[in-house]
């Protein structure tokens, strides 16, 4: 059977930690079981949402197999490429993708330092799947420690390779998304868009999903927009414009914000992070947290969402 990643929402995971900060592992695995309830198609695992800068090798791995395991048949996704040196990168790729996850996920600004050219990112890339054959592969554009955007030219030649099922697009950007539709065009790989802003115009491009931060918050608003946009149009024009004004919260001490949702949601036992540790979660921010949970409750009221 041919492989494919599934259309919808894939939220970038965050990580939850124990209040030694250690992760957290039932914590996690209430957390998985929360995303199913609401509605996701698969997960992002070990990414930046997941302070994977902050993770040695062996908590990636040992993170990368438990949420394998626990999502059963849901489709995961991870990274956790982080490495500077090839060398170290191919290591970390490799063990990661051991733990059994769908595909690994590669992070542009590490394929090629920001003063190289995109024919330095195809020769690692080309060393990267030549060193390992077997595994499926991703892209995502992590804007840290740099941002480097994968061009519609670059993402078709990544696509003709035959090995890359999925790109998280962060351009937030309607033009070079067509692009880019365009440029992958009869090849497996599908574009889930990371911006809330455009998602609505980017699903009349064929845009297979959204993969973004603030489906942590209300992932189930995301997939009834994926799911009738085309049918309840003005409906979901309204739901674009609440999802676009929420993701401001995106700026606001994420990913402790999140945590802090989640921890209402009783998900989460803390709201520790490792990244981002100087921001401090105000009165002010947890009530503005409190207050978005209400908003959604009210706009799953209207839609009839549970």
């Amino acid at each position: 059977m041919t492989f494919a990643i599934e259309n919808g929402v894939w939220p970038t995971m965050v990580t939850l930690y124990t209040k030694k900060n250690q992760i957290d592992y039932q914590a996690m695995k209430e957390l998985i079981n929360w995303y199913k309830l609401h509605d996701v198609n698969g997960l992002f695992a070990i990414c930046q949402s997941s302070e994977m800068f902050s993770l040695s090798l062996e908590e990636k791995v040992d993170l990368a197999r438990f949420i394998k395991k626990e999502a059963k048949s849901m489709q995961i996704i991870a990274s956790g490429h982080t490495s500077d040196e090839l060398e170290a990168q191919v290591n970390e790729i490799r063990k990661i993708s051991d733990t059994g996850i769908d595909a690994f996920v590669l992070v542009s600004n590490r394929l090629a330092k920001q003063s190289e050219s995109d024919d330095v990112f195809k020769q690692n890339v080309e060393t990267i799947l030549s060193e390992i054959p077997k595994v499926r592969f991703g892209i995502y554009e992590c804007p840290y420690p740099y941002k480097r955007l994968v061009s519609p030219s670059l993402l078709k030649w990544l696509a003709e390779t035959g090995r890359f099922y999925f790109l998280k697009d962060t351009s937030c950007d309607l033009h070079q998304l067509k692009l880019k539709m365009q440029a992958i065009e009869g090849t497996s790989l599908k574009i889930f868009n990371a911006n809330s802003t455009t998602l609505f115009e980017s699903l009349k491009y064929g845009i297979h999903g959204y993969s973004g931060v603030m489906a942590n918050f209300h992932p189930e608003l995301y997939s009834w927009l994926q799911s009738n946009w085309e049918e309840f149009s003005e409906k979901a024009k309204s739901i674009q414009a609440f999802l676009s004004m929420t993701s401001l919260y995106e700026l606001q001490n994420y990913p402790k914000n999140a945590k802090y949702f989640l921890y209402l949601n009783g998900v989460a036992n803390t709201y520790i992070t490792r990244t981002n540790q100087h921001l401090t979660l105000t009165e002010f921010h947890k009530k503005e947290i409190q207050n978005l949970q209400m908003m959604t409750d009210y706009v799953k009221k209207q839609l009839f969402i549970n």
